[in-house]
C-alpha cells in the first residue's frame, strides 16, 4: 500500500473536525438543519486553511444516505465514494486547468442531467479565480438559476479577483488563517496517532513554519519526520528547518537594547560565518522586533498573537526596562529600511549598518517621563531662589497644563501652557494716575484678548503713560524683548487700542539704572535673578529634546511665579 501523506491521511471528514473556522461550519451546519442551502457558494481564504475539505464534508451532508444531515455518516456508498475522489455525482474541477469558455460549456450542458446515484450533483471548482473572463460570462446564467438538483462550491484564494457579477450570485465564506495553538494542537494529535515522541515546543516551531495554514504544517511535519524518525529531538527540528538563524535572534536584539554596537557586529559576523542567509534572517528580525512591541503594549494578553508561548516571558524579560517608544522606533527602522536592504548587492554590509544605527539611537522619552523630568527641573529652580520650600507634589489639569502646587511655599518655577483668566475690569475704570493698578488692569486685559501674548508681556512694567503714549519697561536681556519689540508691538497697541478707547503709542524700553520703576533695587535684582533662571531652563538639554521631539511645540514662557492659590 502506498504511503499517504498526513495531510492526506488526517483530513477533515466531519464538520467537528474542521480546526479555526468555527463561524464557517456553524452557519453551514445551520442552514443544512433548516433547509437553506444555497445553490452556490464561494470559499475564499489562504491555502491550506481548509477550503476544499469543508466542500467535500458539505457534500457528504447533502449526500450522504442519512441526510440532508450535518453529520455525515462516512460509510454509506455516497460518503465513501466523496472521500475517495470517485463519486459521480460530486465532480472536483482544477480552475488553473480548466479555465477557458470550452470547458464551462461542457459544464453547462452536464448540469441538465440528474445525478446517478445521490440526491445532488454538485460541482466543486478550486482556484475559481483562474477561469477566463469569457468563462465566468459563459456561467453566469447557469449559475444564477441552476437546476435544483445542481450546487456549486468555488474555492479561491484571491477572491478580488473573481467577478462582482460572480460573487453577487454566491453566498461568500471567507476563511481565517488558522491561529498558532491550534495548528500545534492538531499537530500533536497526529503525532499522538501515529505514535511520534515530540515536544511540545518542536511542534510550536513546526505550527509557525505552517505560517497558519493546516496543510502546509503538516506537510512540514511529515519532512521532519523523514529527517529524524520516530522520536523527535528539538536539535532535530532546528535542523531540519534551517533555524539555527534563530539562536541568534535574542542575542543580537538584547545588544541593541544595551546599545552595545560592538556586540550587535560580533553576533552578525557569527551568523555569517554560520553561514545564515542574511535576506532570510532579516525578515525573522523584523517579526522579532514586532513580538518585542506587541509584548509591551499587551502585555498579559500577548497570548492572543501568535507567539510561542516560551517566547513571551522571554520578551517580556527583555523588553522590561525599555519604553514602548523605544521599540515601535525600532520596528519603523526596519521597516523603513526593508526595501533597501533587499535591493542592496551586499546584505551583510546593509543589514550592518540598519542595525549599528539602532544601536547608537538615543532612547525615545515617553511624555509621562518627560513630566515628570520637567517637575525635577522646577524643584531644582526653586532651590536658586531665596526661601523656596519643596513640600509639595505638583498638578495637572485635564489639558495636562502645568498648574500650580498649593500655596505652601514662596516661589514655584513652572512651564506654562497657555491660560485665560477672567478679568472682570473695564476701560472705564482704570485709574490712569495709580501705575500699578493700571499695569495690573492693562495686563489682565491683554491676557484675556491674548493668552500667548499675555504671558510674554507678564515681566513688564508701565514706565509712564502720558500724551497717549504707553512705555512699557522689560527687564534686560528678557528672553521675549526682541518678540515684543517687532512682531509683537503692533498687536500690542491693537489691544490698547480697546482697553483706552483711543489711540495709544507703544514704547518698549529696558529697565536699568537710569529708568527703574517702583520696585527700587531689590526688585531690579530679583528681577535679573529671575531672568538668569529662565535663561537656565532654556538651556537645559532635557528641553531641548522635548522641542526637537515634539515638531509643533512652541515655548509660551518660562514664568517664575510668587505665591499664589
Amino acid at each position: 500500500m502506498e504511503y499517504l501523506v498526513l495531510a492526506r491521511k488526517f483530513r477533515p471528514q466531519t464538520f467537528e473536525d474542521v480546526a479555526g473556522q468555527e463561524h464557517v461550519v456553524k452557519t453551514l451546519r445551520n442552514s443544512i438543519g433548516q433547509g437553506r442551502v444555497a445553490h452556490a457558494f464561494l470559499f475564499s481564504g489562504p491555502r491550506g486553511v481548509g477550503k476544499t475539505s469543508v466542500a467535500r464534508i458539505l457534500a457528504k451532508s447533502l449526500n450522504c444516505e442519512k441526510g440532508p444531515t450535518a453529520t455525515p455518516c462516512n460509510e454509506c456508498s455516497n460518503c465513501r465514494e466523496i472521500t475517495n475522489g470517485s463519486s459521480l455525482d460530486v465532480r472536483e474541477i482544477d480552475g488553473a486547468s480548466n479555465r477557458g469558455i470550452d470547458e464551462i460549456r461542457e459544464l453547462r450542458e452536464n448540469v441538465k442531467f440528474a445525478p446517478a446515484a445521490a440526491k445532488y450533483k454538485i460541482y466543486i471548482i478550486d482556484e475559481v479565480h483562474m477561469l477566463t473572463r469569457e468563462a465566468f460570462n459563459a456561467l453566469l446564467k447557469t449559475l444564477e438559476e441552476p437546476p435544483s438538483h445542481v450546487i456549486f462550491i468555488f474555492a479561491t484564494t484571491e477572491s478580488h479577483k473573481v467577478p462582482a457579477t460572480i460573487l453577487s450570485r454566491c453566498q461568500c465564506y471567507d476563511f481565517r488563517r488558522i491561529s498558532l495553538t491550534e495548528i500545534a494542537a492538531n499537530l500533536g494529535r497526529v503525532a499522538a496517532a501515529e505514535g511520534i515522541k515530540i515536544s511540545p515546543s518542536a511542534l510550536l516551531w513546526i505550527a509557525e513554519a505552517g505560517d497558519g495554514s493546516m496543510r502546509d504544517a503538516q506537510s512540514i511535519f511529515d519532512q521532519v519526520i523523514s529527517y529524524a524518525g520516530m522520536d523527535i529531538k528539538d536539535d532535530d527540528v532546528e535542523e531540519s528547518l534551517g533555524l539555527a538563524d534563530r539562536k541568534y535572534l535574542f542575542r543580537l536584539s538584547e545588544a541593541v537594547l544595551q546599545r552595545d554596537a560592538g556586540a550587535c557586529l560580533i553576533i552578525l559576523e557569527e551568523a555569517y560565518l554560520a553561514g545564515i542567509d542574511m535576506k532570510h534572517f532579516y525578515q525573522i528580525l523584523v517579526k522579532h522586533f514586532r513580538n518585542q512591541l506587541l509584548v509591551k503594549i499587551a502585555a498579559d494578553g500577548s497570548s492572543s498573537f501568535d507567539i510561542a508561548p516560551e517566547q513571551i516571558e522571554k520578551l517580556k524579560n527583555q523588553v522590561q526596562a525599555i519604553s514602548r517608544e523605544t521599540l515601535q522606533r525600532f520596528v519603523e527602522i526596519l521597516i523603513a529600511e526593508e526595501g533597501s536592504f533587499l535591493r542592496s548587492q551586499e546584505p551583510r554590509m546593509k543589514l550592518e549598518t540598519i542595525i549599528v544605527k539602532m544601536a547608537y539611537l538615543e532612547p525615545v522619552i515617553p511624555l509621562g517621563e518627560i513630566i515628570a523630568t520637567i517637575e525635577n527641573i522646577e524643584q531644582r529652580l526653586q532651590q536658586g531662589l531665596p526661601a523656596a520650600v519643596n513640600n509639595s507634589e505638583p498638578r495637572f489639569s485635564e489639558n495636562n497644563s502645568v498648574k500650580e502646587t498649593p500655596a505652601d511655599y514662596n516661589t514655584k518655577s513652572s512651564i506654562v501652557a497657555d491660560t485665560n483668566k477672567e478679568n472682570n475690569s473695564h476701560p472705564a475704570d482704570n485709574n490712569v494716575g495709580d501705575l500699578k493698578a493700571l499695569r495690573d488692569n492693562f495686563k489682565n486685559f491683554i491676557k484675556k484678548e491674548s493668552a500667548i501674548l499675555g504671558a510674554k508681556i507678564d515681566s513688564a512694567e508701565i514706565v509712564s503713560y502720558e500724551n497717549d503714549s504707553l512705555t512699557l519697561g522689560f527687564p534686560k536681556n528678557y528672553i521675549f524683548l526682541e518678540e515684543i519689540k517687532t512682531t509683537q508691538k503692533e498687536k500690542l497697541e491693537q489691544i490698547a487700542r480697546i482697553f483706552f478707547q483711543k489711540n495709544v503709542a507703544i514704547k518698549i524700553a529696558t529697565l536699568d539704572a537710569e529708568n527703574s520703576n517702583a520696585n527700587g533695587n531689590n526688585g531690579r535684582k530679583q528681577t535679573n535673578g529671575l531672568n538668569d533662571i529662565k535663561r537656565e531652563a532654556m538651556n537645559q538639554p532635557l528641553l531641548q529634546k522635548i522641542m526637537d521631539e515634539l515638531s509643533d511645540a512652541k515655548i509660551v514662557e518660562i514664568n517664575v511665579r510668587g505665591d499664589k492659590n
